[in-house]
């Protein structure tokens, strides 16, 4: 925002700039100068906020207009006319919608390349000898070292590590451009076929780490879709790679703002699978014997970031069999994450991550060990036995999941997706149970004491 306000000034604009420690205290201090001000703000995504904003300023004496938001690619409007009457929402048939309106990666009236969708494609782990792109780093200015050391002072002991004399995110337009062009250049190509793929010691892989700066408005949405698309036209990306980033940010980007929009506030509070459960103290801590935990909330921890396949299949999968709050873990994500905002975060936690509702999505995502050993190599120096289900140092996951099925039988045994699933379920007998559920009470006993 500083900097954001340096370059207005550059331009010839007139810029009031308050520093205050909350929205209505530099309300305050702008209406004592300019007494009955209309403003004009786009309408911020998130529930309520717009009319919450607007009772601040008419208590002060003076209006607020709102207009669209230009941080989207798709209007409220055109995602309520293409859904109607829905309650419940399929991401798919969003994108492939919005690709034929707008043209995006398309051929004529065909999809380019000739698959809507190359997820097939992007399911490889990268070779023992590979290693990924380095991350762009900034240099901070005089403005960005003055914040710097104001977090420093302010927040000692949050999470999150900050150097001197660098900075992997953007917080001006001209890094927030170069990184684009960087992961253009050099990770887009071969972010398609490892972007499900979870590397130990690798917080970044190919992932292009642009969702903050178009978050924060650093770019739009449609400048690098189109980025992206071009390197696919030039041959310089294959298609796997672009259809995967396309996807990101034309289905899920667009398609969770709107399902956020339509769900509130019930959304937030949904938990149709009466979840309870603390966190287990491995999230707060990052001390745990699980290596995949470990090396997600590490990731959190460091850099305020794990990739779409962490948050989803380490971070969110384990809360979710092992039975945590959906709103406890919503919040942990909030605070966690640099691209944390509530329009992006709150669907993706409570309605993928936690399955607390199925209004965008009609199964779990909840998986035993065997997905986090084939699509990482985590499993390989973990203390636990990705192998083994029940008895001494058996691969939390495992018993958690089976638990998880079992005890949601209820609810999940009818979703037309999880039949093979509960054919599994049929096949055991109650002495094989007996050993899940004690494995599975005695890792969530193990979880609340901060022993994993």
């Amino acid at each position: 925002m500083r900097h954001f306000r340096d370059e207005l000034r550059e331009c010839g604009y007139e810029v009031t700039y308050i520093e205050a420690e909350t929205f209505g205290e530099g309300l305050d201090q702008f209406y004592d100068a300019a007494p009955g001000t209309d403003l004009v703000l786009m309408d911020p995504p998130s529930h309520g906020a717009g009319e919450r904003l607007r009772e601040l300023v008419a208590e002060r004496g003076g209006s607020l207009t709102l207009v669209e938001n230009d941080l989207f690619l798709t209007t409220p409007d055109e995602f309520d006319e293409w859904a109607g009457d829905a309650d419940t929402y399929r991401q798919e048939n969003w994108y492939r919608h919005v690709r034929r309106e707008t043209g995006i990666l398309m051929d004529g009236h065909e999809p380019a390349g000739g698959e809507w969708n190359y997820d097939d494609e992007n399911r490889e782990t990268p070779p023992d000898d590979w290693s990924p792109p380095e991350v762009p780093q900034f240099e901070p200015d005089e403005e960005t070292r003055e914040v710097i050391a104001f977090v420093r002072e302010r927040y000692p002991d949050a999470w999150g590590s900050i150097a001197d004399d660098s900075c992997v995110w953007p917080v001006t337009r001209e890094q927030a451009v170069t990184a684009l062009d960087h992961f253009v250049e050099v990770r887009l190509p071969e972010f398609g076929a490892y972007q499900d793929a979870m590397v130990e010691g690798e917080w970044a892989l190919c992932h292009s780490l642009l969702s903050a700066a178009i978050n924060l408005g650093l770019l739009g949405p449609r400048e690098v879709v189109d980025a992206a698309e071009d390197a696919y036209r030039r041959g310089d990306a294959p298609i796997n790679s672009v259809e995967g980033f396309v996807r990101q940010v034309v289905g899920w980007r667009e398609f969770t703002r709107h399902v956020y929009r339509r769900s509130m506030p019930e959304l937030a509070q949904a938990n149709q699978l009466d979840q309870t459960e603390s966190l287990p103290e491995a999230y707060w801590t990052g001390e745990t014997d699980m290596n995949c935990l470990s090396e997600a909330v590490g990731h959190v921890y460091d850099h305020g970031y794990a990739h779409h396949i962490e948050r989803l299949m380490i971070l969110a999968n384990f809360a979710l069999i092992y039975g945590v709050d959906p709103q406890e873990l919503d919040r942990w994500f909030h605070l966690g994450f640099v691209d944390a905002y509530d329009w992006v975060t709150t669907p993706n936690v409570v309605g993928m991550g936690s399955f607390a509702t199925d209004v965008l999505s009609s199964k779990p995502y909840a998986s035993s060990g065997n997905y986090v050993n084939k699509m990482s190599d985590y499993c390989a120096d973990c203390e636990y036995a990705v192998s083994k289900t029940t008895g001494e140092n058996a691969c939390p996951f495992n018993a958690l999941y089976w638990d998880f099925l079992k005890e949601n039988e209820s609810v999940l045994r009818g979703t037309g997706r999880m039949g093979l699933m509960y054919s599994h379920v049929d096949r055991k007998d109650d002495e094989e149970w007996d050993a899940i559920r004690a494995r599975a009470t005695e890792v969530r006993k193990l979880g609340r004491d901060g022993a994993l």
